[in-house]
């Protein structure tokens, strides 16, 4: 979403059925089930959020977070039976920069807050779609965006910030605009959009800006993942991990609501539904990571070898970095961002690896505490055998 990393989220409350079990039972007993019922839906009601990064769940089945990330001013989501309404929303920052916040409902894993009963994370490969409906209340005096945002990673991540994002620009006031700059037009959904494409440092992002305000819509997020695919920002082995609907305020922004939100994501595509076992990956690639280290700090070369039967043109090896490491410097590879899920990309002068061959390159970093190896490697999206 966001121009910058999002803290980690507070874990969502659980429902307690057993109470309501046994207040049915007590009801029938009594013989005056229907005003009884009545009495116990205090359990539906709105429920009011300031916790910074409070959250609660919706439907039985989605998540509403307030998400204040960018402010220490005091911002209130009330969460509703079918969406939420920002209800307090105090404070402004500058429009050139970063937005207050993020608050909204998802379905899927975020920051390892995962909904109720989803099945995020999924191999793109596996979706055979995944319909979504959604339907906003705007307000005047204020600066925002609508923003549906969904979230893709060469890994079925469900903590972190994700490699790719697709935001999907329901509506913007004011002197905002997405990251990155234009890149031209695209049709989706039916719909034409302004595309813009970049990245804010720790993953691309990709935004379609509807040319006006949209209050609601039924579509297939799909649509929009095959459009990062075809554009080379993500591809069908990687996964989606979280699909979400909100606003991104700038100034004020009270009376904003998320009236309704539906997401499901249906299996039938040519690729498997779980995630992969570390220990069995694919074949088609190998790394070796030679490390050599020293109290505090460590040079590491790695060699990224293509084991199967067609070439390689352009290359972007992911890992995620042990908790207390950084990158200072690399070579032969640009590597962003310095710590956590890092990607190595190829430079203009090694990035064809022929079959049979391989490329090479490394980097410095810093460590604090004990000193450990990378477990998982992807090359463009596949896992590879490490050693």
């Amino acid at each position: 979403m966001k121009t910058f990393l999002h803290p980690t989220r507070h874990r969502v409350r659980r429902r307690l059925g057993a109470l309501r079990t046994a207040a049915t039972a007590a009801l029938v007993a009594l013989g005056s089930l229907t005003a009884l019922v009545t009495a116990t839906e205090p359990a539906r009601a709105d429920t009011l959020i300031c916790d910074q990064y409070g959250s609660t769940t919706i439907q039985g089945r989605y998540v509403v977070q307030n998400n204040r990330w960018g402010t220490s001013a005091t911002q209130c989501v009330t969460a509703t039976a079918t969406g939420f309404e920002l209800t307090r929303a105090d404070g402004s920052v500058p429009t050139n920069g970063a937005p207050k916040s993020y608050p909204s409902v998802y379905n899927g894993c975020h920051y390892t807050n995962c909904s109720p009963g989803t099945n995020l994370p999924m191999r793109i490969d596996a979706i055979g779609s995944a319909p979504s409906a959604i339907s906003y209340g705007y307000v005047g005096g204020a600066v925002y965006n609508a923003s549906y945002d969904i979230w893709l990673d060469p890994t079925p991540r469900t903590d972190g910030v994700n490699r790719t994002e697709i935001m999907i620009w329901f509506h913007r006031t004011g002197p905002v605009q997405p990251i990155g700059s234009p890149t031209g037009t695209a049709t989706v959904g039916g719909r034409a959009w302004e595309v813009w494409t970049g990245s804010n440092g720790t993953n691309d992002v990709i935004s379609f800006v509807a040319p006006s305000a949209i209050s609601s819509w039924n579509f297939d997020v799909m649509d929009f993942v095959d459009q990062a695919v075809s554009r080379g920002l993500a591809g069908p082995s990687w996964y989606l991990t979280s699909i979400q609907a909100g606003f991104e305020p700038w100034q004020n922004g009270a009376g904003l609501r998320v009236d309704s939100f539906s997401s499901a994501v249906h299996a039938g595509g040519t690729g498997p539904t779980d995630p992969p076992d570390p220990g069995t990956p694919a074949t088609a690639c190998r790394v070796t990571y030679s490390p050599n280290v020293w109290p505090g700090g460590f040079t590491t070369d790695v060699k990224v070898a293509n084991t199967g039967s067609a070439p390689v043109d352009g290359w972007r090896v992911a890992f995620a970095l042990p908790a207390g490491q950084s990158v200072t410097h690399a070579w032969n590879a640009t590597v962003t961002p310095a710590s956590g899920t890092v990607t190595a990309t190829s430079t203009a002068s090694n990035a064809r690896i022929a079959p049979g061959g391989s490329q090479s390159f490394g980097f410095q970093g810093t460590y604090a505490g004990t000193f450990a190896r990378p477990a998982l490697f992807t090359l463009n999206g596949t896992a590879c055998a490490v050693g």
